[in-house]
């Protein structure tokens, strides 16, 4: 019964979010009353009604964020300044990350949808993850961190394919150059299709699909938010909905 209600809550998600509209009603209450408050304290400016601009959510006693994202960025870039690659080539990842990353190497940023901005170190080059514009054995530095599991759902308007992942996974292992470095991040835990929002693997599933690479290293975030800078496999074993970080190089 949980899982037809979580599918119609997911439904409804582009009409309207019932979890935050419920939670909302309470912060709007307050916000009016601060609203009217500010209102009468002496060297209140004139608010106009078109000027108000309600941000009700903000009111935490912690920030809330996304851990999974928070912690592999960190971790990967921890490590791509540790090698100082002439050039890093990063596929679909989060595009903060890739801003980041300029300020510490050239980076060519490789996606189906567009990203036009003025950085340096900075190239836009579009494509997909299941056939890159790269010869064979070319990049000496590589990352694609929350994206492989998306691939083949239709998502991000890309094609539908059952084997989207383990495509995609097979491409990064083909243009990464002899000696190169790869991180590589997606979520881990009992493995199924959550259509179409990803897929979640096991370990020994990603170890598969890169059967041509030598791992260095695995991290991991638990199903908490946790992260843990060195794990084994075990690590997962009654994982749900984890994260694996994986450095892998070609040998």
């Amino acid at each position: 019964m949980r899982r037809y209600l979580k599918l119609l809550y997911h439904l409804s998600l582009p009409f309207i979010d019932i979890k935050k509209f419920v939670k909302a009603f309470p912060q709007y209450v307050g916000f009016l009353f601060d609203l009217f408050k500010y209102r009468a304290m002496n060297g209140a400016e004139k608010i106009r009604l078109k000027d108000i601009l309600p941000v009700i959510n903000e009111k935490t006693v912690e920030q809330n964020f996304d851990r999974h994202y928070f912690y592999q960025d960190i971790w990967a870039f921890k490590k791509i300044k540790l090698h100082k690659p002439r050039q890093h080539v990063d596929v679909g990842s989060r595009i903060d990350f890739v801003g980041f990353l300029t300020t510490i190497v050239p980076v060519i940023y490789v996606d189906i949808r567009k990203l036009h901005t003025q950085l340096e170190n900075y190239r836009f080059c579009i494509g997909s993850i299941l056939e890159m514009p790269f010869r064979d054995n070319s990049i000496e530095s590589l990352s694609c961190l929350h994206v492989a599991e998306h691939i083949g759902l239709g998502r991000y308007g890309d094609r539908l394919d059952p084997m989207g992942t383990k495509k995609a996974c097979k491409e990064l292992q083909r243009v990464l150059k002899k000696g190169g470095n790869l991180y590589f991040s997606l979520p881990i835990g009992r493995p199924r299709v959550c259509f179409n929002a990803h897929r979640i693997h096991t370990v020994s599933q990603i170890l598969d699909y890169f059967n041509e690479l030598k791992l260095v290293e695995i991290a991991g975030i638990d199903d908490n938010g946790n992260f843990y800078p060195h794990v084994d496999q075990g690590f997962f074993r009654h994982a749900s909905y984890a994260c694996g970080l994986f450095h892998f190089k070609k040998p």
